[in-house]
């Protein structure tokens, strides 16, 4: 297959619009590591034309946890899991303004607002609203609220309370989806998206890697994200959590997971693509690599599973040559350890 693969070429035809073939999105995947190196620089150019730089942060907040009827198999929230987790209802307004005090100290532009389940039920809904309105009035900070599925209505009412984006992943390919969920379809988040959009809110939506996918599957991901024209793309690698289904699927390796970067970098060439869960797990020594595909990436912790500390992804940036953005898309002055001596404990 490395016959068809010419990284320059790939990059001039992402950069003119063009969508890779098929055949060329397969040979990066299988693509041998004596050219990897080649493939990432290829990916640099791309987002380097629409991004520069720049290294947007997003913080995430697991406002509710547990207590889902889903049985996704990757999740240590759903009906099927035993993984010994925190569960707790909607947290606490204060508590929720503190976790945004946070991020926007971490100089986080976006404020990831999660809450498990299904669907939120009109009490929590509501609670939802009402600290999105909390947090906008204290921070100027970006509302990204991931709320499972959501009707037309709903979408209509965020939009109405200045959530900025909406996250809907969609986890994987159509034709893989029913062997990791059988509680949802795969046209379900879909239309979660398509009613996101037509409310006029922007649209964060992405993946899962490594829960016995394909290629082809992998590739199929990335069109079917083109083609809804999300505006953010996060890209997970599956933490293999002990409790859940897929517990003992774990073959994802660090060189692997730069492929699958560049791969999405190139058939989604303007959008933001961060790299989200299990980029310390899978990623390892060479998180810095990733992000000359990416463009951004989560600073502290995940939704059950901890991030590394965020001054290591502050040192990382900076040791890597990229420096941070602000909300507005700005280049935030000086550079990311200067905000190290403003940072608590080793954790922080």
């Amino acid at each position: 297959m490395e016959q068809l693969l010419n990284p320059n070429q790939l990059a001039k035809l992402s950069l003119a619009g063009e969508l890779l073939d098929r055949q060329s999105a397969i040979a990066i995947l299988e693509a041998s590591d004596d050219i990897l190196l080649d493939i990432l620089a290829a990916a640099y150019q791309v987002r380097r034309h629409y991004w520069g730089n720049r290294v947007r942060l997003h913080f995430l907040l697991n406002a509710q946890s547990g207590l889902c009827p889903e049985d996704c198999n990757y999740c240590s929230q759903s009906k099927i899991s035993t993984a010994e987790i925190e569960k707790y209802p909607l947290m606490a307004q204060e508590k929720i303004l503190q976790a945004a005090d946070r991020a926007a100290e971490l100089k986080a532009g976006t404020f990831c607002f999660v809450i498990s389940g299904r669907s939120p039920s009109e009490k929590v809904f509501a609670k939802v609203v009402e600290a999105v309105s909390t947090v906008k009035d204290k921070h100027d900070l970006k509302i990204c609220a991931c709320l499972g599925l959501l009707s037309e209505a709903q979408t209509q009412r965020l939009a109405e309370a200045g959530v900025d984006r909406v996250n809907h992943n969609l986890n994987t390919s159509e034709a893989f989806h029913g062997n990791i969920c059988s509680t949802h379809t795969f046209s379900d988040r879909v239309n979660t998206l398509k009613n996101v959009q037509a409310a006029g809110i922007t649209t964060c939506s992405g993946g899962i890697l490594g829960m016995g996918e394909s290629n082809a599957d992998i590739v199929d991901l990335a069109y079917s994200l083109r083609e809804l024209n999300v505006t953010s793309v996060p890209l997970n690698f599956l933490i293999p959590i002990p409790g859940t289904a897929l517990a003992k699927t774990n073959y994802l390796n660090p060189r692997q997971c730069l492929r699958i970067l560049a791969l999405f970098r190139f058939i989604l060439p303007s959008q933001e693509i961060r790299i989200a869960g299990g980029r310390e797990v899978h990623l390892r020594s060479l998180q810095p690599l990733g992000l000359y595909a990416a463009n951004s990436i989560f600073i502290g912790d995940y939704l059950t599973t901890a991030g590394q500390a965020a001054k290591m992804d502050l040192q990382m940036i900076e040791d890597a040559g990229f420096v941070l953005e602000n909300p507005d898309g700005s280049e935030i002055a000086g550079n990311s350890l200067a905000l190290l001596s403003g940072l608590k404990g080793n954790r922080e």
